[in-house]
């Protein structure tokens, strides 16, 4: 069975148009996640959370894809 982790992580962006962020020894991790839904839970919660600063974003990087990077996945995989 192949293992899918995803990584929670965010920051505070230095334009809300682009991906940069304005510190990147200041960002959030928010931590390691087994599967697809428990990453989008915890981002869902962090997103929320900071929904006041138009600066903050919150991702979900899918480290399984970086292990396994020679397999090719679609976007509906992870769905199930």
């Amino acid at each position: 069975m192949t293992q899918r982790l995803h990584l929670v992580f965010g920051g505070e962006l230095t334009d809300p148009a682009h991906n940069v962020f304005k510190d990147v020894n200041d960002l959030h991790i928010v931590g390691i996640f087994p599967n697809y839904e428990a990453a989008h839970s915890a981002w869902k919660a962090e997103a929320q959370r900071t929904v006041d600063n138009a600066h903050m974003r919150y991702f979900i990087a899918h480290l399984h894809k970086l292990r396994d990077a020679d397999r090719e996945t679609s976007p509906t995989e992870e769905l199930g």
